[in-house]
């Protein structure tokens, strides 16, 4: 197995949803005219809080100084276990629950935090650049380590973390945070890049017009529904996180779809704003999913987290959790 480290240096934003118009003009450049700019890497995620902007620094510039906008202060790396050698964006995707053990767990052992971008093609772990070293020394044994420079992979060198750690002795990570289940069901897709004209218009709309607006006969707020879209565009592959409603807007055969046409149900974690501090959350979450041998995307936002898994096995899911939240207790 291959870890990539890729050569993206990250920035992970917040935009609060009075000020998304501030930042409308950058976000659609980004977004839709990718050829504009040099970025490579960019997310938006909305969730009833804000907006979640992950974006490298050249993608950066194109958003405006605010008051509404809030930067995490650490440059983040992503890496990205590829199986079997190839590219990160063609390999086939292996899923927050299978890199739990090998990737998620140690770093957590290790006192590292973890931001986590599941997309249709593959996972991508975000580290603090600072924290590489311990990265690197922590995963060295599991993985043939490779860096990303200019769009190829060569070997990743020592970064002369070498002596004086000590392995952690593995411990139980009782889930320390509430969760809860939305009600909607999510499709996880994306779509060919030259369809993308074609529904711009129609993307803006969900992107930056839809959260306030219901339809006819439309749930009201009390009904458990969450509102949460993710749009990522990076290295040239699309990937969407929307609820089911939203997919039926779309034009048929747009959307990539599963032979299955499989949905997810969403776990939240969090109760209050989660920070960029503490460690073993995802590890928390994707462990007892592993066990159960569950896959699920992983989403992290500015203030909570969020887990996708299949629809069949949401019960499962909230049980194991459940049990594990019971741990901490």
């Amino acid at each position: 197995m291959e870890l990539h480290i890729l050569e993206h240096s990250l920035k992970v934003a917040s935009i609060a949803k009075e000020g998304i118009q501030i930042c409308t003009h950058g976000l659609i450049k980004l977004a839709f005219l990718p050829s504009k700019t040099r970025c490579k890497f960019f997310s938006l995620t909305e969730t009833p809080e804000d907006y979640t902007i992950i974006v490298d620094e050249e993608g950066f510039k194109e958003l405006p100084e605010s008051e509404h906008l809030s930067v995490a202060e650490a440059t983040w790396l992503a890496l990205n276990v590829v199986s079997g050698g190839g590219s990160s964006s063609s390999s086939q995707p292996i899923g927050v629950t299978k890199i739990a053990k090998s990737v998620i767990a140690p770093l957590a052992d290790h006192n590292i935090s973890v931001f986590m971008l599941s997309t249709y093609q593959t996972d991508f772990i975000l580290v603090r650049e600072r924290d590489l070293p311990m990265v690197m020394h922590t995963l060295s044994s599991e993985f043939t380590l490779l860096r990303v420079v200019n769009g190829e992979t060569v070997a990743a060198n020592s970064l002369g973390v070498t002596n004086g750690f000590v392995k952690p002795k593995l411990v139980q990570r009782p889930i320390i945070h509430p969760l809860s289940s939305p009600s909607n069901m999510f499709c996880v897709t994306s779509l060919d890049p030259d369809t993308l004209p074609s529904v711009a218009t129609l993307l803006m709309d969900v992107m930056f017009y839809s959260s306030g607006v219901k339809e006819p006969g439309a749930a009201s707020d009390d009904s458990g529904l969450i509102c949460f879209f993710s749009f990522s565009l990076i290295e040239g592959y699309i990937s969407l996180v929307m609820d089911e409603q939203t997919t039926r807007r779309f034009p048929n055969n747009v959307l990539f779809t599963s032979a299955s046409g499989e949905l997810w149900k969403m776990v939240r974690i969090g109760g209050q704003p989660l920070g960029f501090d503490e460690c073993g959350i995802v590890a928390q979450i994707s462990e007892p999913l592993a066990t159960a041998d569950i896959p699920a995307y992983y989403i992290s936002t500015f203030k909570f987290d969020h887990a996708l898994v299949p629809e069949e096995n949401i019960q499962s899911v909230i049980g194991a959790l459940r049990t594990n939240e019971s741990a901490g207790q």
